[in-house]
């Protein structure tokens, strides 16, 4: 009777499992149900895109053209805008590895759109829609492409754990942005050095380890949610590799924890834009500048990278997303070295 039991719970990622027996170029091949799938992805995005144009005309009062530093030097004051083709090859690039290893989108390329000589009121909203819209859909394409299963009757581990993500990561979220920049006001260049450390040793930990078989202990998820939505809430990135790594080393699939990363980050992008169009109310305004180019963009990125997910075997994602994590902690640290020197130099 008991054997009966542990039959019947449903992990949520035994059907990656099996799939994974299968030969790749049977994986490769796609059915009509994946044909599907990828047809109302690339819809989707396409309407967010045809908004997204709309948007950047400026057609409410909150809606403004940003006077920044690249919309200046290109010409694009008033209500012009333009697809800004050099955004949409960046932003592609890092969807694709975003929506396939489950981190890198927000971390690396905020930055580089700030050196690029963007404002950070059109990027950080744009941001928070892309990746909401991002993550809502892949957990949809992961699903039907069989890298995860999320079934409510029985509650599978993989929705219960996208709710502890979700509750965990917004918690403490208010609490690190309350606590970091209201009460103790540390300088965000120690924020940012904090993140960067964080995320070596989890990607050095991930990498060593991932030959080896984890037992599934969903009670360390709390910790790496928590710890997540903390970093999103003191430097504003540190959250899918956190999220990810962590789930991997909670003994979670690396296939299956990319398609929890996407629904969990998706949820809380979701509830950020909320927040943003609750803000607009009070004076705060947006450029959506940028909106079309990010959604052209991910059309296609956030429709491949779940399906490359189902095309390469599990033991090759163990390697591959600690080495992309590494990776953006390079970047993050070439980013910092200078202005930590700075600012010890005095």
């Amino acid at each position: 009777m008991q054997n009966v039991k542990v039959e019947e719970k449903k992990l949520g990622w035994e059907v990656s499992r099996e799939l994974d027996q299968k030969p790749i170029m049977e994986r490769l091949v796609p059915n009509w149900q994946h044909v599907k799938a990828a047809v109302v992805g690339v819809v989707v995005f396409f309407i967010l895109f045809l908004v997204g144009t709309w948007l950047a005309g400026n057609p409410f009062e909150a809606t403004v053209r940003m006077p920044s530093k690249y919309v200046v030097e290109h010409g694009l004051m008033g209500n012009e805008w333009s697809i800004l083709w050099s955004v949409v090859l960046i932003a592609a690039f890092f969807e694709f590895m975003d929506a396939s290893a489950g981190m890198g989108f927000g971390t690396a390329l905020t930055p580089l759109l700030l050196m690029l000589g963007f404002d950070p009121k059109q990027i950080v909203p744009v941001v928070m829609i892309q990746q909401g819209a991002a993550g809502l859909v892949g957990a949809f394409l992961h699903r039907e492409f069989e890298n995860v299963e999320w079934k409510f009757k029985p509650m599978s581990e993989t929705i219960k754990l996208a709710m502890i993500i979700v509750i965990s990561g917004v918690i403490f979220n208010i609490i690190s942005i309350v606590g970091v920049y209201k009460i103790f006001q540390v300088d965000k260049i120690w924020i940012k050095a904090y993140v960067a450390l964080l995320l070596l040793m989890m990607g050095v930990t991930s990498l060593f380890q991932s030959k080896k078989e984890r037992p599934y202990k969903p009670g360390k998820m709390v910790f790496w949610a928590s710890l997540a939505g903390f970093n999103k809430g003191v430097g504003g990135g540190g959250y899918g590799p956190v999220v990810t790594i962590g789930g991997m080393m909670a003994g979670v699939p690396v296939k299956s924890m990319m398609a929890v990363t996407a629904i969990s980050e998706g949820s809380v992008s979701t509830c950020s834009v909320i927040v943003w169009l609750l803000m607009l109310g009070s004076g705060v305004t947006i450029d959506y500048i940028l909106l079309p180019s990010f959604m052209l963009a991910t059309m296609f990125s956030a429709v491949a990278a779940p399906y490359m997910t189902r095309v390469f075997p599990e033991k090759i994602w163990k390697v591959v997303v600690p080495g992309y994590c590494l990776c953006l902690t390079g970047y993050a640290f070439w980013k910092l070295i200078p202005d930590i020197v700075k600012r010890l130099a005095g």
